[in-house]
């Protein structure tokens, strides 16, 4: 049984408990971190910058509910990081059509570089992965050629001067279900107290 077939399986048919959302989500999240086939696996991290709204599809590395924390990678060099450093309230947004499931969390970015995040991530990504920091120039740089920035053979190591762990905290988590005989949301709150609502669909 493939990962997405295992998912399906252990999902709730319908919602009439509040709980079975925050669990699901859970499931959810967790199962996208290894699972490509998932759309969970890439979520849209949409932020303030300038006036404007930013919106970036980035890979999830690590779902925690308990601390209620999602890391992404990315290069220190991107003009994100800037970004992130002068307004760090964003939002995370996710959607499946196979599940009919809609994941949308609101929080804030920190940007972790050279440190024990770092580290940790940075030992636990693939040889492939870490390939990918050891092109020259920045992410978004303007260029003439872009086949000067092809990835090329060298020490992978080397990257790591350009690897930075974007931590995204959460305090407020949305999950919507579609199903024709009654569509189901809830909004999960972790403000003074942990609260969960249903909503209007």
């Amino acid at each position: 049984m493939s990962m997405q077939n295992s998912l399906e399986a252990q999902l709730p048919d319908e919602y009439n408990e509040i709980s079975q959302t925050l669990e699901s989500a859970d499931l959810i999240l967790n199962n996208a971190v290894e699972n490509a086939k998932t759309l969970f696996h890439t979520l849209a991290v949409s932020s303030i910058d300038n006036n404007q709204i930013a919106t970036r599809v980035m890979v999830l590395r690590e779902f925690n509910l308990k601390e209620r924390y999602i890391r992404f990678h990315t290069d220190y060099r991107a003009a994100k990081i800037d970004h992130y450093s002068e307004n760090n309230s964003a939002s995370v947004l996710g959607y499946d059509p196979n599940l009919k499931i809609q994941i949308k969390l609101q929080g804030s970015i920190s940007v972790h570089y050279n440190d024990y995040i770092t580290q940790a991530a940075w030992e636990g990504s693939t040889t492939r992965s870490k390939k990918c920091y050891s092109v020259k120039g920045g992410s978004t740089l303007e260029i003439s050629d872009p086949k000067e920035y092809d990835l090329k053979d060298g020490n992978i190591e080397d990257g790591y001067m350009n690897f930075a762990v974007l931590k995204f905290s959460f305090n407020n988590l949305e999950f919507l279900h579609l199903k024709s005989s009654g569509h189901r949301r809830a909004l999960h709150s972790w403000n003074e107290s942990f609260t969960s609502t249903w909503l209007v669909p």
